[in-house]
């Protein structure tokens, strides 16, 4: 099979090249997929530099969530051959032919779902639900701020908060991104380039501030955020897209009666999967009476893998670039 591959860690446009590799065995467990489509996430550009929390062994394929069909399953294997499947894994390897779908962390695909939204919805909703629903125990009548709000998470995550009853403030870094969010439901738009999302979001919410700030993006916004957070409010951190990991006062925490709460939404689903696969049918159910919908970007054939690369890291993108075979 051919893949796009890596022998050392650098930028993905100076390691990445498309290569032959051996066809995977499946082990126990486990189903080799004829891959179909992959979704591109900020990992992948980590995964390429060696930065990111898995470290797959050299020679490496990026690619950590794809769908697929089914050609070939090891011993213990829960799937059948000619089913669609979509996989998470932490190491990738997705950007191939072929991949390997571990049972802990890949679901079957139902009829109504595509390959494109099937690729698009498990890593971004998969992460917001759990943060919202298992982390922050976010109810109803709740004030959601969402930062980075346009990305393929922060949009999962206004279209859930929408459902599970918040009144969601979504705050991005252009006047296009903020329209993407309000389309997806968002009640109040924070542009975080122009003035002070601190005093705005204070504004919002009659000097109160959030209850739940959702942060996938570190770095100097969460050094504002945290100064508007509501009384008995929580933080998920979900990653560092911004680029530095940051801290928090704990004087601050005990002030405010505050949690500041991490998410490992694939390690969630590896060490617990029975929880992951009634998180994956509840999106599926979501996803049939429209209540949810990926937001699409760009669709790219394999060989125009390094245009989406770019787009992921120029952060001017909104919603999900997904890559098709």
């Amino acid at each position: 099979m051919q893949a796009w591959q890596f022998e050392r860690y650098g930028r993905y446009e100076e390691v990445l090249e498309w290569v032959e590799r051996p066809v995977p065995d499946p082990g126990a467990g486990q189903a080799r997929v004829r891959t179909a489509a992959v979704s591109l996430n900020f990992p992948d550009l980590l995964i390429c530099q060696g930065r990111y929390q898995v470290r797959a062994p050299l020679p490496a394929v990026p690619g950590v969530e794809g769908v697929g069909v089914v050609e070939a399953v090891g011993p213990d294997s829960p799937f059948e051959i000619g089913q669609r499947v979509v996989s998470f894994n932490n190491e990738a390897g997705m950007l191939a032919d072929c991949f390997l779908a571990d049972s802990a962390t890949s679901w079957t695909v139902p009829d109504h779902v595509s390959d494109v939204q099937a690729a698009a919805l498990s890593v971004t909703y998969g992460t917001s639900y759990y943060a919202l629903v298992h982390r922050a125990r976010i109810a109803p009548g709740e004030v959601l701020l969402v930062l980075g709000a346009a990305g393929g998470v922060g949009l999962a995550a206004i279209q859930l908060g929408k459902i599970f009853g918040a009144e969601v403030i979504a705050a991005a870094g252009s006047a296009e991104k903020l329209e993407v969010c309000r389309q997806n439901g968002a009640d109040h738009l924070i542009n975080y380039r122009e003035g002070d999302i601190v005093e705005q979001v204070k504004g919002l919410t009659g000097g109160r501030g959030a209850d739940v700030i959702y942060d996938p993006v570190g770095g100097d916004l969460f050094d504002q955020v945290k100064r508007c957070i509501a009384w008995d409010g929580r933080i998920l951190i979900i990653g560092f897209a911004g680029g530095r990991i940051p801290s928090i006062e704990c004087n601050r925490m005990l002030l405010k009666n505050m949690s500041v709460v991490g998410l490992a939404w694939g390690m969630c689903v590896e060490r617990d999967p029975a929880t992951g696969a009634r998180c994956q049918q509840h999106l599926y159910d979501l996803l049939k009476v429209g209540a949810i919908e990926p937001v699409i970007y760009r669709r790219l054939p394999f060989a125009q893998l390094f245009d989406g690369m770019r787009l992921i890291e120029s952060r001017e993108l909104y919603g999900k670039v997904v890559i098709e075979r």
